[in-house]
């Protein structure tokens, strides 16, 4: 992240720069790595917490500010003018995130994972918080497995046969959500990129929930 007054577009700009990181945190090696890759020099500024950074990025005390990408986006909220900002778009490295339960709860591990699924196969499937109530008497075969109304895959998870319907009738599909609260409905405004579906340029892929 960087002011947009200096006009730099590209984290291939940045020679030269002071760069905050948190210390302690893979991001000190990764902006390390990127910078000796494409034979750049810069000053790091390591501070040992996320709050400090923001105190001295707002302070013009380092040129860019680097961490996780989704956090970037909720840091920068912090900023007393975050439109003075911008989010580059290089990823330089990666840094998944999902979902985590505790180990030895296979169950409810198993419920989570698939809820995942759903998530993305509701939005495949083209089933939205507002028409999954219709979808229960579509034509599309598929569509009526998935929201339960014929077959049972809840059975295996032990849950209602309808276990997918009533997540999507509640929160909507995987999209819906992202958009919601990361997205560009949301105050982080966050493209979707990698985490578009499988079949719109993104990783995001779900097992048939059957």
């Amino acid at each position: 992240m960087i002011r947009k007054e200096l006009g730099v577009d590209s984290a291939l700009k940045l020679d030269g720069a002071t760069v905050c990181t948190e210390q302690g945190t893979t991001t000190e090696q990764n902006v390390a790595d990127y910078f000796s890759a494409h034979k750049m020099k810069y000053e790091p500024v390591v501070i040992d917490s996320a709050d400090g950074i923001i105190k001295a990025f707002d302070g013009g005390r380092c040129d860019v500010y680097t961490t996780d990408a989704s956090a970037l986006y909720a840091q920068r909220l912090k900023l007393t003018d975050p439109a003075a900002y911008i989010v580059l778009p290089e990823i330089i490295s990666k840094e998944p995130l999902g979902p985590a339960v505790r180990q030895g709860d296979d169950k409810w591990f198993n419920i989570v994972r698939w809820t995942l699924f759903a998530l993305l196969e509701a939005e495949e499937l083209g089933i939205s918080k507002d028409n999954a109530e219709a979808g229960l008497t579509s034509a599309n075969p598929a569509i009526k497995r998935f929201l339960g109304a014929e077959g049972d895959s809840g059975q295996q998870l032990g849950l209602d046969p309808r276990w997918s319907y009533n997540i999507v009738s509640k929160v909507g599909n995987f999209g819906e959500i992202f958009e919601r609260n990361l997205g560009q409905s949301s105050k982080l405004k966050i493209d979707r990129g990698i985490n578009a579906l499988w079949n719109a340029g993104g990783l995001m892929y779900a097992p048939p929930v059957r």
